[in-house]
């Protein structure tokens, strides 16, 4: 029988004809066959998610030798035919033979489930790669992996197809393949030089046609990675060709060409603390360092093969770095012996409840927060706090192959001794210079605690506004009759767009609810300067779900809302304030794709001898539409009211135009505002709208050169 590490059962759901269910109905995957079976149980997906993590799997590897001490610079490079690959200078994957499986160290490593150097504690002290199936799950999921080693003064190579050892007759997954067993020696080295490069081609009967390696992903994993091990260099090379390249000094459309990154950071997390944080800095880089020691009862096999239970003593390092600013946003970046894990776990835990207790106590010991007054919570404390959590320790405990939630609860608890001691250090007895960025950070948080009760009160007052009273909403609201799945809300840009629109909605499932002028840019104020915006309060209240993480979306009052502004560069900024107002505390409206833009029309043209079955009026919503309609005409030779009706404003249209260009739902074009990619997003507004000044100047300057200056109206 086979070992258990390297099987999988699964249970078949046909039945004999009598409705018998026996041993015959149960099928046994062997070794990496259960990896082929159900990829998603090891890699997640079989999109660009899965095809990215099988890379992400092979870089830690590499990783894990630089964390011990081994490696110094590691190269991934993503080849024009699909394929990937990732070099290191670190010790070489063994290449001796193991005595019980009688493979060579690299065949075990490549090919069998659950085996590795991770597990006993002589080879890392603390890891990526702690299942011992990274490896062999890639291999499983490749049409063809290559691998060599640098070691004992030899260059030693195989090659697998679908997790089996053998022999390619030429280059590429497509070229003969035959088994053999066995490292071959391709050459030979000086004794000191060592190294493993690992290159694999996916499987494109597993992953789907359109899943490729993303630049941008791999260039943001290299440069966080390069910040959690200072030192390290690591280097990106695209060999594919950029889809869009930019113009050369002549205009001409430049040859595309590979691309390239590099990545080394000496400051570590510190460094990277400064690259994440959004606003200017009220503190310097705080770091909190310091270890703690735990047992756990692991299981060991002994000399006889046996399992039993031993206790182990571990050391957990703690490194993290701080840095409030005085911006709202909060950026925690966790990771665990460099592996992000972007869902929290224990140490996350132990950060934020060694944060909340240490200030509550601090801000206590200096009367900030007097008796009878609220303590202060882990919002207050983490607004506009930047954070970098690091925690190393051997065999940790994952939820999961994709290492996303750490769950080794003896973190919790040293995280936080190690947090809230280093930070009541820091507030008690602050470095030459830094006295009054520890009491600023006291202040901020607060502040903070005052804005977050005020909010509270104000949603009370409404919450008890609504109950007693039925006049509630706004009076400058223009509501409609159902609330069905129909039921749309206008924010209509000023009082003059909003007679005409009275007139052109459908009042059984339109409202209607003008904004005066420009609301409060959200991004660089508080919650509680948001809640006093008239505009702003209006909105939130119309729509009747809360706001922030106490939205609810089954609750909202219409099923759509569309801004319908004027089509000028001030009609452009106040959809893109009113964006902002929905990003930061309507999100779960953009989440479901219910926020829209209408699309008024720019120009309309009259003409003056119409055919049958045609319009009289055409409208265009761009110039390059109107020129096209307007040679149209000249083809045709028809003629049209000179000069071309252009509008400046929703005002200038009639109820009629206005109903049948940007309102009727028969004939409107709507433009549909979703968020793809959260983070980038989130970069994007802070950019456009946040507090710090410069990158936005400098964002203007560089795109000048994209616009085209014939088009502007001078």
């Amino acid at each position: 029988m086979p070992p258990l590490t390297a099987t999988a059962a699964r249970v078949g759901t046909d039945r004999a004809a009598d409705g018998a269910y026996t041993a015959r109905h149960l099928s046994v995957l062997e070794g990496l066959e259960a990896v082929r079976k159900r990829p998603g149980m090891y890699i997640g997906s079989t999109d660009s998610r899965g095809l990215q993590h099988c890379l992400w799997e092979i870089f830690d590897n590499a990783v894990d030798e630089a964390l011990g001490g081994h490696c110094t610079r590691v190269d991934v490079i993503l080849y024009a035919d699909g394929s990937a690959a990732v070099h290191d200078n670190g010790r070489g994957i063994p290449v001796d033979v193991e005595r019980k499986t009688r493979l060579t160290g690299v065949e075990l490593v490549m090919t069998r489930l659950h085996a590795g150097g991770k597990f006993g504690g002589g080879s890392y002290t603390a890891s990526g790669g702690l299942h011992g199936v990274g490896a062999s799950v890639v291999n499983a999921l490749a049409a063809r992996l290559d691998i060599e080693v640098d070691r004992d003064g030899q260059t030693w190579a195989a090659s697998f197809r679908r997790g089996v050892t053998g022999e390619f007759a030429g280059p590429g997954p497509a070229a003969d393949f035959a088994r053999r067993s066995g490292l071959r020696q391709l050459g030979r080295v000086g004794k000191k030089v060592t190294g493993t490069r690992i290159r694999f081609w996916p499987d494109r009967q597993v992953f789907l046609r359109d899943a490729r390696f993303s630049f941008e992903a791999v260039t943001e994993r290299a440069r966080q990675t390069a910040y959690l091990v200072p030192g390290l260099t690591i280097c990106v090379h695209d060999e594919r060709l950029a889809e869009t390249a930019a113009p050369d000094h002549d205009g001409a459309p430049a040859a595309p060409a590979p691309r390239e990154a590099e990545f080394r950071f000496d400051g570590g997390i510190s460094e990277f603390c400064q690259h994440l944080a959004s606003s200017d800095p009220v503190t310097d880089v705080l770091r909190l360092t310091g270890s703690g020691r735990f047992t756990e009862t692991v299981p060991v096999l002994d000399d006889k093969g046996h399992m039993t239970p031993t206790e182990v003593e571990r050391e957990l390092e703690v490194d993290v770095a701080i840095q409030w600013g005085t911006g709202y946003d909060t950026v925690l970046r966790p990771f665990v012996n460099v592996i992000a894990t972007p869902h929290g776990g224990t140490h996350v835990t132990g950060f934020e409840r060694a944060m909340v207790r240490t200030l509550n106590d601090q801000l206590r010991a200096a009367r900030l927060l007097k008796n009878g007054d609220e303590p202060v919570t882990k919002e207050d404390v983490l607004e506009g706090l930047t954070a970098v959590i690091s925690v190393r320790l051997p065999e940790p405990q994952f939820e999961g192959q994709t290492k996303e939630v750490l769950g080794t609860p003896a973190a919790s608890r040293i995280v936080a001794q190690v947090v809230g001691a280093q930070l009541k250090s820091y507030i008690e007895t602050p470095p030459r210079g830094a006295k009054q960025q520890a009491r600023a950070v006291l202040d901020k948080v607060v502040s903070a605690a005052k804005a977050r009760i005020a909010a509270r009160e104000h949603r009370e007052n409404q919450r008890r506004k609504s109950a007693l009273a039925s006049s509630s909403l706004p009076a400058k609201l223009v509501d409609c009759r159902s609330t069905d799945d129909r039921s749309e809300l206008f924010i209509v840009e000023g009082d003059s767009a909003l007679g005409t629109a009275k007139l052109a909605r459908n009042s059984e499932f339109q409202a209607l609810l003008p904004i005066r002028g420009k609301i409060l840019n959200v991004q660089k104020s508080s919650l509680a300067d948001m809640l006093k915006n008239a505009e702003c309060a209006a909105i939130i209240q119309v729509i009747g779900a809360g706001s922030g993480s106490s939205f609810d979306l089954d609750s909202a009052r219409y099923q759509r809302v569309i801004f319908m502004a004027d089509a000028d560069v001030d009609g452009a900024h106040i959809r893109t304030l009113l964006l902002t107002l929905f990003h930061r505390y309507l999100r779960p409206m953009l989440d479901a794709g219910r926020v829209f833009a209408a699309v008024p029309p720019l120009h309309r043209v009259e003409l003056s001898n119409p055919r049958k079955g045609q319009a009289k009026y055409n409208y265009t919503y761009s110039d390059a539409e109107l020129h096209r309609l307007l040679l149209e005409f000249e083809r045709r030779g028809q003629r049209w009211k000179e000069p071309v009706q252009r509008y400046k404003g929703l005002g200038e249209m009639d109820a009629s135009q206005l109903a049948e260009t940007t309102m009727d739902p028969r004939h409107r074009t709507l433009r549909r505002i979703r968020i793809e990619d959260a983070t980038a997003a989130a970069e994007i507004f802070n950019l456009l709208m946040g507090t710090e000044v410069t990158p936005r100047r400098d964002f203007i300057v560089g795109a000048a050169a994209e616009l085209d200056p014939s088009r502007i109206d001078t």
